[in-house]
């Protein structure tokens, strides 16, 4: 079951995807115009779902948010919810008062959200609802279709964070601060590679935003900032033909030898070396 909407005026696009036998995305190729965020429900078994050429083990009952730029496939599509749409339909930055989740459930890597009883329940009415509203075209029908929308991201936002944050020790002001440096090293990682940077643009020291962090996960803003660079460098190896010159200078670095150098560290292989592992599978 394939159920979309459109916007003609402004190109915003919704759509929801339910046992969809080839449903995958390929950033870098066929699906490199389509700019769609996703929200993926594993409503069946154990299985596994590759991102960006690595595989994750995504369990029962389980939610995923991916972002537009990720390249993803599942070992069973066909047990899969997903929601598609992109920021024409609904900008989760400009609105982020409304949901208070870009930076976070969009943009922090792969955060699997586990789903209750009680939460699967929850996701099921509302999964009913959105059915009925995508097969139901009148003049409020986009209006519905982006309540919902907006209610879903709150609910897994919520769930997301009851399971990965501690409250008492990151209060919203707190996790504000993260959630905006995750953006902003989203935005500048491909020019800007240090912490000083970051940290003026939110009028905060580097310790600052290091005890921050310390609370909030086991990496460092540094390290947020070089996994960022890491990941955009595996994927136009995997992806492009692009040179490993060509993508020093994508990625902010003067020499290519440097670049090479910072590569092997975190990944053990040079970049023409991980370009043919991947290949070579």
């Amino acid at each position: 079951m394939k159920l979309e909407v459109k916007d003609p005026k402004t190109g915003g696009m919704l759509m929801l995807l339910r046992s969809e036998q080839d449903f995958d995305r390929k950033y870098y190729g066929r699906d490199r115009d389509n700019k769609y965020f996703t929200i993926a429900w594993n409503y069946g078994d154990e299985q596994v779902i590759t991102v960006d050429g690595t595989s994750h083990a995504f369990m029962p009952h389980t939610i995923l948010p991916l972002m537009f730029n990720q390249s993803f496939s599942f070992e069973r599509a066909t047990d899969i919810v997903a929601w598609q749409f992109n920021r024409e339909f609904y900008c989760i930055v400009d609105h982020d008062a409304e949901v208070s989740c870009a930076g976070f459930l969009f943009g922090t890597g792969n955060l699997f959200v586990r789903l209750d009883e009680e939460a699967r329940e929850k996701l099921q009415r509302l999964l009913h609802i959105f059915v009925d509203e995508l097969k139901t075209a009148d003049h409020i029908q986009n209006d519905m279709l982006l309540m919902l929308l907006k209610r879903l991201i709150i609910v897994v936002t919520r769930l997301a964070r009851s399971e990965h944050i501690p409250d008492n020790k990151l209060p919203e002001d707190r996790f504000n601060i993260i959630r905006k440096f995750n953006l902003l090293v989203e935005a500048d990682f491909r020019t800007e590679h240090s912490v000083a940077y970051y940290a003026r643009q939110l009028n905060k020291s580097p310790k600052t935003l290091s005890n921050l962090f310390a609370l909030y996960n086991d990496k460092s803003p540094l390290q947020v900032i070089q996994d960022r660079i890491i990941l955009e460098a595996k994927r136009l190896l995997m992806y492009t033909d692009k040179s490993a010159k060509q993508i020093t200078y994508d990625l902010g670095f003067e020499d290519s030898a440097y670049f090479s150098n910072f590569f092997k560290r975190h990944t053990s292989l040079s970049p023409l070396e991980f370009r043919n592992s991947r290949e070579a599978v």
